[in-house]
């Protein structure tokens, strides 16, 4: 870059250009810049990382679950990941009178760890570029074909692997389809409950504090990893041992200080740096507040009855931590958005790239107009997607509409009929017809009055008031199959199952008779006729074009540092432990104390309650070696790694690889960082290591635990 055009980008683009990059990114740990990790302070090699060829850190990072990360931090398969990573798994467990939600769990031993059917953990044995083989014989065909030779090509580049019995090859595309790369995994499905503390350890501070700095939440639980007697997967059984790994993380109470050098090993989720402006501008005006808009009605009915109602509370804990989660996160998104002018720097950076490469301004004018003509039907669809996911009553009801079309189609079959039995029995554990009919008749009324009358059902209007509503739809659900309220066939509760498909024909007569399933299916063929159709055909127009302009932006900006989107694959971020100064006047410190936790406390509230042994060890200030040179016990701490959903659980390693806390959030301020990493605001959080182990010791007496660790103090 010539002085003329550092001139340039100093004035475009204060503080964060080019995007950000002050050591942000989510990098493939194969092409790791081993030269900038070890400028800010990495002692260890790319190697001792990731090596498919030995033992390496990587042996120790798995996919908890199919959505979060874990890591091994002992040779017999003990596995630390998320309180809120196992909490669904946690309520699994759960009962009124043995509520491990409210009270912990600690198993005893071995012999005392739960099993969790369904629950499986996914290692990376090692990862291969194929973009050549992917991409070959595609220059001179048209998109539709060109995506057809890409899948026939990824099939014969999968065959041509070889694999043992328990792996699997997947191949995922990067950089919006410029780059291939294949992930041998190793899928072990045999994964128990060792220990988790209360919620009141590891959801301290619930959704008052989510997203949220300075944060004091224990979010931690435990599991092992179990095997065949040959150390290799296999589905449970008694017989199974505790799995033998690789390698296993080394745990550290070492205290910590501003600036040390930290990076994150895990799973991201989804990332969208590369967008164009409008899209970004779509999301912060359109999209996010759209989709706010309808979780904040869903969560409002859901938490009246959750506070006054403890079984409501345990049913729903899982459930509504969900809804809440990312409804706090778009709004941190928005006005993160905002504040950092991510439109403003997007639009002038589309400028540069024009002045430098002018082919490229007809890329930038198509995205705009397939945006601008897309916008309409982004929007309800936004809505749409909302709305039938957070009215459990409507989601269930298209279940049914489901079956119904596959019945009439003759698509039913004793495994498919018995798989979705299965599934709807699943949805009605945790579901109240009587509650989710309060939230049905609320989201249908902000539907009819947000949605342009062209995307909606005939006489919708009448549905848009929402206390006129509530009579209507409770009393379709009390009358109703599809809220298990209304039964046939002799079946007295939904739990009745087969009863109630006994005699499909005339369950699908009631089902069609039926007002939810009517209104439910007008509004879907609404949806798919209006809005759908016309929708993926303009995105799949943007798709085309996003690869394009993320080809021209890598060509053309030489000097810019560009890694791959986050795609749910292994990735690796870097950083420093640092406080934040997210406005003008306020700074946050990078390290937070159970001193704060009590400053929190409120005794017997929902969120901010504290356990009496936790209250006692503070008042005793029985710490042992889990104090720092402040002579309190840290809690949570902040750097500047750049991570995302799927990051929940991975492990926050030092300069030696040492495993030195747990990551589980982001700071508020901070949330747009999906979409524009702001090295200013974006601080991911952490447990600290010091804390967890302060927990496991003191809290839940469980040291059998920590017999089996490698502490480094």
């Amino acid at each position: 870059m010539n002085r003329k055009n550092i001139l340039l980008s100093a004035i475009l683009f204060p503080a964060v250009m080019a995007f950000g990059q002050q050591y942000g990114g989510m990098w493939i740990p194969t092409e790791l810049n081993e030269k900038e990790m070890k400028d800010l302070g990495m002692k260890i090699s790319a190697k001792d990382i990731f090596d498919p060829s030995k033992p390496s850190i990587k042996d120790a990072v798995v996919q908890f679950n199919g959505g979060c990360t874990a890591e091994i931090i002992s040779p017999q398969g003990l596995l630390l990941t998320n309180h809120h990573c196992g909490y669904g798994i946690i309520q699994g467990h759960s009962s009124v009178k043995n509520d491990y939600l409210s009270d912990g769990f600690w198993a005893k031993d071995m012999n005392g760890e739960l099993a969790n059917p369904g629950v499986t953990v996914d290692f990376i044995a090692d990862i291969k570029e194929v973009t050549g083989q992917v991409l070959a014989g595609i220059q001179n065909l048209d998109d539709k074909a060109s995506q057809a030779a890409i899948n026939a090509n990824i099939e014969k580049v999968k065959a041509g692997f070889k694999l043992e019995d328990w792996q699997k090859v997947v191949i995922k595309p990067v950089y919006y389809g410029n780059k291939y790369y294949a992930y041998i995994i190793e899928t072990y499905k045999d994964i128990r409950l060792v220990g988790a503390p209360p919620s009141s350890i590891g959801k301290f501070g619930s959704d008052t504090d989510n997203w949220v700095w300075p944060r004091h939440t224990g979010d931690f639980s435990m599991f092992r990893i179990y095997a065949d007697k040959n150390n290799k997967p296999a589905e449970y059984s008694k017989d199974n041992i505790p799995y033998k790994p690789k390698y296993f993380l080394p745990v550290s109470i070492k205290d910590k200080q501003e600036n040390d050098f930290t990076f994150v090993f895990g799973f991201p989720g989804r990332t969208t740096e590369y967008l164009p402006a409008i899209a970004v501008e779509k999301i912060m005006t359109e999209i996010d507040p759209a989709m706010i808009g309808v979780r904040e009605v869903a969560l409002k009915t859901l938490n009246e009855k959750m506070r006054t109602d403890n079984e409501t509370r345990i049913k729903y804990a899982s459930k509504y931590a969900s809804v809440a989660n990312y409804w706090k996160k778009w709004i941190g998104e928005v006005e993160g958005l905002k504040k950092s002018d991510a439109v403003g720097k997007k639009k002038a950076y589309e400028q540069t790239l024009i002045a430098k490469n002018p082919s490229i301004k007809p890329t930038i004018d198509q995205l705009n107009q397939l945006y601008t003509e897309q916008a309409p039907y982004a929007l309800n669809r936004s809505y749409y997607s909302e709305v039938m996911r957070n009215a459990e009553t409507l989601s269930l009801a298209n279940q049914y509409l489901n079956f119904m079309q596959s019945y009439e189609e003759g698509k039913i079959n004793d495994q498919n009929l018995s798989a979705f039995k299965n599934r709807l029995t699943s949805t009605y554990k945790d579901y109240s017809g009587e509650l989710d009919a309060k939230v049905t008749a609320q989201l249908l009324a902000l539907y009819a009055n947000k949605t342009p009358e062209q995307f909606l059902p005939a006489n919708f209007s009448q549905l848009k008031d929402a206390d006129k509503n509530l009579d209507t739809v409770e009393n379709w659900s009390k009358k109703s199959v599809v809220t298990g309220r209304g039964m046939m066939n002799g079946a007295t509760a939904i739990s009745d199952i087969d009863k109630v498909f006994a005699n499909p024909a005339e369950l699908i007569k009631n089902l069609k008779n039926d007002p939810i399933i009517q209104w439910t299916a007008a509004i879907k063929n609404t949806y798919l006729t209006k809005t759908e159709g016309k929708y993926a055909e303009l995105q799949s127009q943007i798709d085309v074009l996003q690869k394009k302009f993320m080809a021209q932006q890598m060509e053309t900006d030489k000097d810019r540092k560009f890694f791959p989107d986050a795609n749910s694959t292994l990735r690796v971020t870097y950083g420093q432990v640092k406080g934040s100064n997210p406005k003008d006047a306020v700074y946050y410190g990078y390290q937070t104390h159970l001193a704060g936790v009590m400053e929190k406390y409120i005794p017997g509230d929902y969120e901010f309650d504290v356990p009496k042994k936790l209250v006692n060890i503070y008042n005793t200030k029985d710490y042992g070696i889990y104090k720092d040179k402040t002579g309190d016990v840290p809690v949570n701490f902040t750097a500047t790694n750049h991570t995302t959903g799927g990051n929940s659980g991975s492990p926050a390693l030092d300069a030696n690889g040492n495993l030195i806390g747990l990551n589980f959030d982001r700071q508020w301020e901070g949330t747009m960082s999906d979409i524009n990493f702001d090295p200013r605001f974006s601080r991911n959080i952490m447990v600290d290591t010091k804390y967890i182990l302060f927990i496991v010791d003191k809290y839940a007496d469980a040291k059998w635990l920590l017999k089996e660790m490698k502490i480094v103090k």
